[in-house]
């Protein structure tokens, strides 16, 4: 048998195969290195920004080969941080995110297109509110390497725009803002 596994790499030679490596997101249940940031028009006079706190989740992920990127994060509506309680209280009701009746958010990537230098564009199905729509947007790896604690890490930002409308929600449009940072496992 190690003579036939020898004659077949001899003749078709090493395989260069790219396997993805597996990251949990560094986010409140690590470190808190990564967030979810929103933007959102207040009365059409300013922005009010704000986080999710409560964030959570994994991904594979490989340079060599973008296409095999795997994600699914969850996000905790309850976690919902406008710097003003009140809001946040009110933002948590029926009103807008009913965090009683929909406790998580949930974002499964269906593909990951590699873009050159770094860029990417990830597909995938975003589940808010009670209702899950297929959204994309465009993000960029802000780097990769060893890390000061002794692993190994990789971060990415993006950005995207959500009609709040199309998951049941009467806030508008609203401008998220994605700073993931990974650590291989």
């Amino acid at each position: 048998m190690k003579k036939i596994a020898l004659a077949v790499l001899i003749v078709v030679g090493p395989l260069n195969l790219a396997f993805a490596d597996d990251y949990v997101i560094d986010g409140s249940d690590g470190g808190m290195h990564s967030s979810i940031h929103f933007k959102a028009s207040h009365v059409g006079i300013s922005s009010l920004w704000g986080r999710f706190n409560g964030l959570t989740g994994i991904f594979s992920y490989s340079a060599d080969d973008i296409a095999a990127t795997i994600i699914d994060v969850s996000i905790r509506p309850a976690s919902i941080d406008s710097n003003h309680e009140a809001r946040d209280t009110h933002l948590r009701t029926s009103d807008y995110l009913d965090v009683d009746s929909y406790p998580a958010a949930r974002f499964v990537s269906s593909s990951v297109e590699d873009l050159g230098n770094g860029r990417v564009k990830v597909n995938g199905s975003l589940s808010l509110h009670g209702v899950a729509k297929d959204v994309s947007f465009e993000a960029v790896r802000t780097g990769e390497g060893e890390s000061p604690f002794g692993d190994y890490r990789v971060g990415f930002e993006g950005e995207m725009v959500l009609n709040t409308g199309d998951f049941g929600i009467n806030a508008g449009s609203v401008e998220l803002v994605l700073a993931i940072e990974g650590i291989r496992q």
